[in-house]
């Protein structure tokens, strides 16, 4: 297996802070004070520069998982998405439910805890950028280095500060352009408008693609390598309306560098958490999405990886816990009336069953993020069949649980052992002959939370540290006991360098050549039916179906509704985008909106009124929603200038000055007045 160089520079950096549209006036983008290091000495080496990629490196990890056991930072893009939502219903929606009327520049943006959504991805990807820029800003000062690693310590800094503007523009729209570190505080940025944005990251990009060296010539997996760059060139290109560009260099990746879809089992063997009660039978998909074989030598579809294995770097990555329904509660009942039947039992517990252990299978799910009824039902039926040989979709292989896969295991229930039903199939009566449980009896309070299907070849990891303690009943994801649990993920793989190849033909007029990309993955997945030809619609489908828990799923819609745009082709129902308002437009009735808004309220259930669990929860988006507000924190803190903020919220002003080039905003960062 390849080494890893995703090491945590230890000791203070000193890097001027870039918590500046949060900070205070007084303390806007002012050098730590602390710091045990002179930033023009110790960037002036190349370790210094190693030390500063690293950072780069694990600050992958930074933006996707924190640690938190409740809403991990990844679902948090996936809330207001067509495949899933907020759950976690004793938190009476929080700020997760109503969207359209909790989500404003000065509330709904809390960082920490269940509301991290928002702010946290605006703090940490100003981090991130300036990880990057501090690379950027010292490399030409470091002497004894030849051309070829110079600029490849530069495109491996575009290509990091490229991933966080990426993101960061698709989430908050026209947002400030930062290009170096500031050595005085800057108080006085404009926005930079998103198409501008996207313009300076295919002109990093391209540098990057031409001088990052391919996988096949750097000794370590871990690293930004060439591929990695052009993966992300690709998406550029497609923003950008260069869908031909696009098209090529997807084709280069899939045919000329050494990549391929895993079609096979491979790798390490990593079994269910307890056959005895799930057994697995060893696939493809199963052994791709283990963390043990993500960063294999033999996985030749990874394109990036981001480690998360070792001791030093370790974060917890609480999967099953925070993803996971919530099937151990006293919101279920069996259909004798008993509360509680399905219980996370102890393995030193008396009631303990090996057979009937669904804590070591499932982990303690406790619902945060629940997945759609489109995502859990309607992507996987095709004229009127349901397609359950999918891997992404089998049960029987054991990829796939439905709640009725699981069986009762409380001892005392009359149905321990049998199959878990929603709805009671018959009369259940007490032995006086009284209907205790009519048929038909709902047997689930709160079916947001506590019934849902679980991919469990996705979110399944073995805890280290829960399956150490004979006594846990906790089993959450990647902890660290002992050892470590393995938390590996994916950053880029080769699948989705085929579906946006399929876009790029799809935007171009060309479907049948995309539905051929597209039956790629099918094939691969052993799906039933393959496309002779595909709609955007399908594209998306397959990209959920595919990439759970990997893409960045509200980003990747807001990309594909704007690339609808400039394109000019219609969606799945005949709908087409205006450029020139396609991001314009507020409001939570179902007529008009981006394609991203039409996704939301035609496969999921916002916009349909009040749902009932076991509270009321209005599940609502506005069209403005499309992006998040710019923090009012922000605002307020750059006095010297005005950001702009989005279509639709407070404080919005089509009038207000935005650099309209990517040349000019950085040309004014050097400017404080």
């Amino acid at each position: 297996m390849k080494k890893n160089i995703n090491k945590l520079f230890k000791g203070c950096m000193a890097f001027v802070s870039l918590a500046m549209l949060t900070s205070c006036a007084d303390s806007f983008l002012k050098q730590d004070p602390l710091s045990f290091y002179e930033p023009k000495t110790t960037y002036a080496t190349e370790a210094g520069l190693q030390a500063a990629l690293a950072m780069c490196d694990l600050h992958y990890k930074t933006m996707l998982m924190d640690g938190n056991g409740n809403v991990l930072p990844i679902a948090s893009v996936y809330f207001m998405s067509d495949i899933g939502l907020y759950a976690k219903t004793d938190a009476g929606g929080g700020i997760m439910d109503d969207f359209a009327n909790k989500i404003t520049p000065t509330s709904g943006m809390a960082s920490g805890g269940d509301s991290n959504a928002m702010l946290r991805f605006w703090d940490e990807a100003w981090n991130g950028i300036k990880y990057a820029n501090t690379v950027l800003s010292y490399v030409d000062q470091v002497k004894g280095l030849d051309a070829a690693t110079r600029d490849a310590y530069k495109g491996r800094a575009y290509f990091h500060r490229a991933y966080k503007y990426y993101h960061q523009a698709l989430l908050f729209g026209d947002i400030p352009l930062v290009t170096k570190i500031i050595e005085v505080p800057k108080q006085n940025y404009k926005s930079t408008s998103k198409e501008a944005i996207f313009k300076m990251l295919i002109h990093d990009l391209e540098f990057a693609v031409a001088h990052v060296p391919a996988q096949k010539s750097m000794p370590y997996l871990g690293a930004v390598n060439q591929e990695a760059c052009m993966q992300l060139l690709i998406k550029c290109y497609l923003i950008n309306g260069d869908f031909k560009k696009a098209e090529d260099m997807a084709t280069d990746l899939i045919q000329n560098h050494g990549l391929a879809l895993m079609t096979a089992p491979f790798g390490t063997n990593v079994p269910s958490g307890n056959p005895d009660t799930w057994p697995v039978q060893r696939n493809v998909l199963w052994d791709l999405h283990r963390g043990e074989n993500i960063a294999a030598a033999a996985n030749k579809e990874t394109i990036l990886p981001i480690l998360n294995y070792n001791d030093q770097n370790f974060t917890q990555y609480l999967t099953m816990r925070a993803l996971g329904v919530h099937w151990s509660n006293g919101d279920i009942m069996d259909p004798s009336g008993i509360s509680s039947p399905t219980y996370n039992w102890a393995r030193n517990n008396a009631s303990y069953n090996s057979q009937l252990d669904w804590l070591r299978v499932l982990g303690r799910g406790i619902g945060c993020f629940r997945t759609s009824y489109h995502y859990n039902k309607t992507i996987w039926k095709y004229d009127g069949e349901v397609d359950n040989q999918d891997l992404r979709h089998n049960h029987t292989m054991g990829n796939w649980v439905e709640m009725e896969d699981i069986k009762y295991n409380r001892p005392n229930s009359p149905f321990v052992g049998k199959n878990m039903q929603l709805y009671a199939t018959e009369d259940y009566k007490d032995a006086s002959g009284k209907v205790i449980i009519a048929k038909g009896t709902l047997l689930c309070k709160d079916t947001i939370r506590s019934w849902f299907p679980i991919p469990l070849y996705k979110m399944y990891i073995l805890d280290v540290a829960a399956e150490e303690n004979k006594g846990a009943n906790q089993f959450n994801g990647a902890t660290k006991g002992t050892y470590c649990s393995n938390g590996n993920m994916y950053l880029f793989r080769l699948a989705e360098t085929y579906l946006l190849r399929a876009e790029a033909r799809f935007y171009q007029g060309n479907a049948t050549g995309a539905a051929l990309d597209v039956n790629v993955i099918r094939s691969r997945a052993n799906a039933k039916k393959m496309f002779t030809t595909v709609t955007i619609g399908d594209i998306c489908d397959e990209r959920a179906r595919e990439l759970y828990m990997e893409e960045w799923r509200q980003p990747e819609l807001t990309r594909i509704s704007w690339c609808l745009a400039k394109s000019g082709k219609a969606d799945e129902w005949g709908n087409t985008y205006d450029i020139n308002t396609w991001d314009k437009q507020s409001g939570t009735d179902l007529n008009g909106g981006s394609y991203w808004f039409k996704r939301l309220t035609r496969y999921s259930i916002f916009n349909h009124g009040t749902i009932l669990s076991k509270v009321n929860l209005n599940y609502q988006v506005d069209k403005r929603n499309l992006f998040w507000p710019i923090p009012n924190s922000a605002i307020t803190a750059n006095i010297g200038a005005k950001l702009s903020q989005n279509y639709g919220y407070d404080g919005y002003d089509a009038s207000t000055a935005k650099w309209a080039t990517w040349e000019e905003a950085v040309a004014d960062e050097d400017k404080t007045n």
